[in-house]
C-alpha cells in the first residue's frame, strides 16, 4: 500500500507539499484547524487530494507514516506533541521537497534582507543563462516547483520557521545575511532563534560556500565552527574579497561604481555582495554579473518608491517587520521623515532605534490597533504623534505632517495581521491610498 503522509496547514507550503506528494504517489490528507481559503480548496478538488477544516481528526492524523507541518504552526501545538509522541515523523515542505528533488540549490536565510538577496541571486543567474527559479519564503513554495518539474538552480527563500523542521536538507549554496531579534514571541530567546537559523548550515559540505556578513560578531562566532568555504563580506573590512568602500563595491578581482547599481545604502551593499558571490560561485560570469546588477529593478514592499506629492515622497517599506529592518529604512534617508510605524508587535525593543528615530523623524503615525509599546518609547519624541487605523488617513495624515524633501516612510516594525491580510495586503493599501491621495490632492489644487 502507499504510504500515508498528513499535511498540516493548507496554506501556499501545505499545497505545495500536498501537489508533490501527490505527483509522488503518496496517499495525501490535508488538515487543517481552521477555514481554508476557498481557491485552494478548488485546487486540491481539481487534483482529488483528501482534505478536512476546522478541525484535526485524531485517529487519521495519528495513524500517518510522515507528517508535513505548516511553518505557522509551533512545536508547541497539542497535535504537534501527540504526532512525535506517537512515533511518527514530522518534517518541514521544504524538507520533504528536498528529499525529492536533485535541483541544485542556494538557500538564504537571516533576519533581514532575506527576499531581495534571493530576489538578486535569482536575477544575477537568469543573467548568466542558468535555468533557475526563485521558491520558499518569498511566495512560491520549493515543493509546489519540485512539484511542476525539475530546474539546474533553485534560489530558496529560507525563514527560520521553515528550518525548524529540517533533517537532510542542505543546499549547494548558503547565505546568511544577519541574525537580530525576531519572533521571540515564538522562541524561547534569542539564541533558540539563532539555533534555528544556523539549521541552514549544519549538513554543508567542505566544498559548499558558506556566505555571510562579517559585521555581524554572532555569526562570525557560529560561521567559525562550520565546515565549508567560508565567504565574509564587508562594509568596513578592505581585506575581505567582497567589501565596499569609497563609492565602490569590489568583488574579488572585479569592482564597481555604486552609482552604477540599483540599490542603494550600506544593507543594500551587503545584500548586493552575497549575491553577488553565489551567483560567481554558481559560474555565472562577471559580465553577466554586471548586466544583471544594472537591470535589477527591486522588490514591491521593500523600500518601494511609490509617488511624489508636492515634493514629498512616499516610500512602502511594508515588508520592515521588525526593529532592525527600520533601522536599515530610516538610516537610508538624509532629510527629514514622517514615519508610519505599527501593527502586531513581535517582542520588539523599541529602544534600539530611538536615537535614529529623535534624528530624523518628524512624525510618527502609528497604523496598528494597540500602539502601547509604541507611545510608551516613541511619545514626545517627534514633533507630531498621531494613530489611526486607517491605512487612507495615515497617508493623509503623512502629507499633511511632512515639507518639502521630506519623506512619508511606512516601515511598521510590526506584523501585518491585526489590519491586514499580509505585510503584501498593507503595502498594496498604502500604494492605493498614496495614488488616490495624489489624485485628491492635484484636483483641490488644480
Amino acid at each position: 500500500m502507499k504510504k500515508m503522509i498528513v499535511i498540516l496547514g493548507a496554506g501556499e507550503s501545505g499545497i505545495g507539499a500536498a501537489l508533490l506528494g501527490k505527483s509522488r504517489g503518496y496517499r495525501v490528507f490535508v488538515s487543517d484547524i481552521g477555514k481554508i481559503n476557498s481557491s485552494l480548496i478548488k485546487e486540491m478538488d481539481s487534483n482529488q487530494i483528501d482534505y478536512e477544516q476546522n478541525v484535526h481528526s485524531e485517529e487519521k492524523i495519528l495513524t500517518s507514516d510522515l507528517v508535513i507541518k505548516s511553518p505557522g504552526i509551533p512545536d508547541t501545538s497539542l497535535i504537534v506533541q501527540k504526532i512525535k509522541a506517537a512515533g511518527i515523523e514530522v518534517i518541514s515542505e521544504v524538507e520533504f521537497a528536498f528529499r525529492h528533488t536533485k535541483s541544485k540549490i542556494i538557500g538564504i536565510t537571516g533576519t533581514n534582507g532575506k527576499t531581495t538577496t534571493t530576489e538578486l541571486t535569482c536575477h544575477l543567474l537568469k543573467s548568466g543563462g542558468k535555468d533557475v527559479a526563485v521558491c520558499g519564503n518569498i511566495g512560491t513554495s520549493m515543493a509546489r516547483l519540485v512539484s511542476e518539474k525539475e530546474r539546474e538552480w533553485l534560489v530558496v527563500e529560507l525563514s527560520s520557521f521553515q528550518l525548524d523542521d529540517v533533517v537532510e536538507f542542505h543546499p549547494r549554496i548558503a547565505i546568511v545575511l544577519n541574525i537580530t531579534p525576531d519572533h521571540l514571541n515564538r522562541y524561547r530567546d534569542f539564541n533558540h532563534y539563532t539555533n534555528s537559523k544556523m539549521n541552514l548550515l549544519n549538513r554543508m559540505g567542505m566544498n559548499d560556500p558558506i556566505i555571510y556578513w562579517k559585521e555581524d560578531k554572532g555569526l562570525n562566532e557560529k560561521i567559525s565552527s562550520k565546515e565549508g568555504i567560508i565567504i565574509p563580506v564587508s562594509i568596513s573590512d578592505s581585506s575581505v574579497a567582497y567589501h565596499s568602500e569609497k563609492g565602490m563595491l569590489y568583488f574579488d578581482s572585479y569592482s564597481l561604481k555604486e552609482k552604477e547599481l540599483t540599490l542603494r545604502g550600506d544593507h543594500n551593499y551587503i545584500n548586493i555582495m552575497c549575491a553577488v558571490a553565489a551567483a560567481i560561485k554558481a559560474g555565472v560570469s562577471f559580465d553577466d554579473v554586471r548586466l544583471g546588477l544594472k537591470t535589477f529593478k527591486g522588490i514591491p514592499h521593500r523600500m518601494e518608491y511609490v509617488d511624489t506629492i508636492d515634493g514629498v515622497s512616499f516610500i512602502n517599506d511594508s515588508k520592515a517587520t521588525n526593529v532592525e529592518a527600520v533601522y536599515y529604512a530610516l538610516d537610508t534617508f538624509d532629510g527629514s521623515v514622517t514615519w508610519i510605524v505599527g501593527g502586531q508587535d513581535k517582542g520588539n525593543d523599541y529602544t534600539k532605534i530611538y536615537p535614529l528615530v529623535k534624528e530624523k523623524v518628524r512624525t510618527i503615525i502609528c497604523l496598528g490597533l494597540d500602539n502601547t509599546k509604541i507611545r510608551e518609547v516613541f511619545d514626545g519624541v517627534s514633533a507630531h504623534f498621531e494613530e489611526t487605523i486607517d491605512v487612507k488617513e495615515a497617508a493623509i495624515l503623512g502629507l499633511k505632517y511632512s515639507e518639502r524633501n521630506d519623506v512619508v516612510l511606512l516601515s511598521p516594525a510590526c506584523a501585518s495581521f491585526d489590519l491586514f491580510k499580509s505585510y503584501e495586503d498593507r503595502g498594496d493599501q498604502f500604494r492605493n491610498a498614496v495614488k488616490e491621495l495624489k489624485i485628491s490632492h492635484n484636483h483641490t489644487h488644480a
